[in-house]
């Protein structure tokens, strides 16, 4: 590719983190709900006034459950760290992994743009208990288990803008970018369905895989579903 195009496909998301109060600021969402109403987010970080006093320490750091029993309560989490395994930080060598900034700028660029989805690869129950504003369902299980799901996968393949030509093999060439994600950096979910969708020919270049998931989005003090404006 042309250098030139190179440096102006970066200067969107260069813009971006340019502004290193991004994350505080926010970004605007609106999401029409199952039931047909509407609502709306600013997905930013939160931090509570009391927490910009708390020192970073070792001691407040480390101590405890991670964080001394002087921290406030507000500016402090619980996580359950015992289930599912670690996962790698590359799941492709042509399939990006994004942090928060970068959910963060897919979320705001996704507002104006057809051509981009965020999904929320987990069961119904645990999308609707809270996701990340913006995000749709599209259960893993549909997608790594097409033939138990058959109608569950095709309907997701379209909603993803694969095509099937005249002999009936998928077509790939409008794909839409998808930003994946599950529970945390333990979940297999995920990945599972991005192994799933690369199996079948789904570009690499057109899945990008949030590895953090809600526990590392909630660690950050993210904007969730349940944070309603």
């Amino acid at each position: 590719m042309n250098r030139k195009y190179m440096i102006l496909l970066l200067i969107p998301f260069t813009m971006i983190y340019a502004n290193m109060d991004f994350e505080y600021v926010g970004v605007e969402v609106n999401i029409t709900t199952a039931d047909n109403k509407k609502k709306h987010f600013l997905v930013k970080r939160h931090i509570p006034k009391e927490c910009k006093k708390v020192l970073i320490t070792n001691k407040n750091l480390w101590t405890g459950d991670f964080a001394h029993k002087s921290v406030p309560t507000v500016c402090k989490s619980t996580f359950v760290h015992t289930k599912g395994k670690l996962l790698p930080i590359t799941l492709d060598p042509d399939l990006e992994t994004y942090g928060e900034l970068e959910v963060l700028a897919f979320i705001k660029e996704m507002q104006d743009n057809d051509e981009m989805l965020l999904i929320d690869g987990r069961t119904e129950s645990w999308y609707a208990y809270f996701t990340i504003p913006g995000a749709i369902n599209v259960p893993f299980i549909h997608i790594k288990r097409k033939k138990e799901y058959e109608f569950e996968f095709e309907d997701a393949l379209k909603l993803f803008g694969v095509k099937k030509d005249k002999e009936g093999e998928y077509d790939f060439s409008k794909v839409k970018t998808l930003v994946v994600f599950c529970n945390g950096p333990w979940c297999s979910q995920s990945p599972d369905m991005l192994y799933a969708l690369l199996e079948i020919g789904y570009p690499a270049e057109k899945l990008k895989w949030y590895r953090g998931g809600m526990q590392t989005w909630l660690a950050a003090g993210m904007t969730t579903t349940k944070d309603v404006k």
